[in-house]
């Protein structure tokens, strides 16, 4: 059975920026864990953590360079990790244990998007490696400290890109399939959503749950740096000129705006009791039905919704199995 993905009637929409979804939460005595909280829509989120009193940390590969870009948030600390080094992984974690501190929010948001074909240390394709392996062992490694939150919850931040391909189970790193950039950006996107929903079946009796979710299409990101610039010129995401077009309700929207959805996620009170679900423009998000290819950028930004393959629990249960073994843990 599917998830039941229906809308709660948040009081927001496309156009709410995330300060406003967390008006009157005090998140003081909270710590929370953002990837990929030096740029783009993680440091919006860092940022609005902090605001709200949460102690934040940021995981970093080059952690001066994100020192700097978050020097203007006071208090955050910067931890080094790459999510393509499991030993980097586990050292962060083994060191954020070592405070003793439990975790209230984890935002796993850091990501790459549809680059020309590479892979780690394991020969993991690196899109699925960065993108859901390295979150998979971050989480697991993090367990101890969600479990003794008393109430945590973990964000997966996917996209709508999930729509461009399921999770290819027999061959997730394209050792027999010719590669496709965008095929495998669709597939590590659906494995956060699928991550999502299999975590929350296991996780809620500790008291943790999770959500995944689509922010929105953010020109200033950098994420689509392996766009051709023509393409997003041409489906009305950037002008000719190379600036950002805002169009909340095309998706199109400011980094305020797109940390909206994973603010609301992490901290909104409606979502208590839930888990499991995928959500854009901060509310629950409808199925889809359609699919899109990588032409279709135009088309994709007028789409709303998720996929039935992504919030399929045999789908989750699946990725799940396959990536303790990939990994080489056991998790829950």
């Amino acid at each position: 059975m599917l998830t039941r993905q229906e809308r709660v009637n948040s009081g927001f929409g496309a156009a709410s920026t995330a300060a406003q979804v967390i008006a009157g939460i005090d998140l003081t005595g909270r710590s929370a864990i953002v990837t990929g909280g030096c740029s783009g829509l993680g440091r919006e989120t860092v940022r609005t953590l902090r605001a709200a009193g949460a102690e934040v940390v940021v995981p970093a590969r080059d952690v001066p360079r994100a020192q700097r870009a978050l020097d203007t948030i006071e208090g955050v600390q910067v931890w080094p990790m790459d999510l393509l080094d499991p030993a980097s992984i586990d050292a962060f974690a083994r060191r954020f244990l070592a405070t003793g501190r439990a975790l209230h929010l984890l935002v796993n948001s850091a990501g790459i998007m549809a680059n020309p074909l590479a892979r780690d240390a394991r020969g993991f394709e690196s899109q699925f490696a960065t993108n859901h392996l390295g979150h998979f062992q971050l989480t697991a490694r993090l367990w101890p400290a969600l479990a003794a939150a008393g109430g945590a919850r973990v964000v997966q931040v996917s996209s709508l890109g999930h729509r461009y391909a399921p999770v290819d189970f027999d061959d997730p790193n394209f050792e027999r399939r010719p590669y496709a950039p965008y095929v495998g950006y669709g597939q590590s996107k659906t494995a956060n959503i699928l991550f999502a929903l299999g975590l929350d079946e296991r996780a809620r009796e500790a008291g943790v749950r999770a959500f995944s979710l689509h922010p929105g299409s953010i020109a200033e990101t950098g994420l689509g740096k392996f766009i051709p610039r023509q393409n997003l010129v041409d489906a009305g995401v950037i002008s000719a000129d190379g600036s950002p077009i805002l169009d909340p309700a095309r998706q199109l929207k400011t980094p305020q705006q797109g940390a909206a959805t994973i603010v609301w996620c992490a901290t909104s009170p409606t979502l208590d009791g839930l888990g499991g679900l995928y959500c854009e423009n901060c509310d629950v998000a409808p199925f889809m039905a359609e699919t899109i290819d990588e032409t279709g950028l135009s088309d994709a930004l007028r789409l709303t919704g998720v996929m039935p393959y992504a919030v399929d629990p045999a789908n989750a249960d699946q990725l799940w199995t396959l990536s303790e073994r990939l990994v080489g843990l056991s998790f829950l």
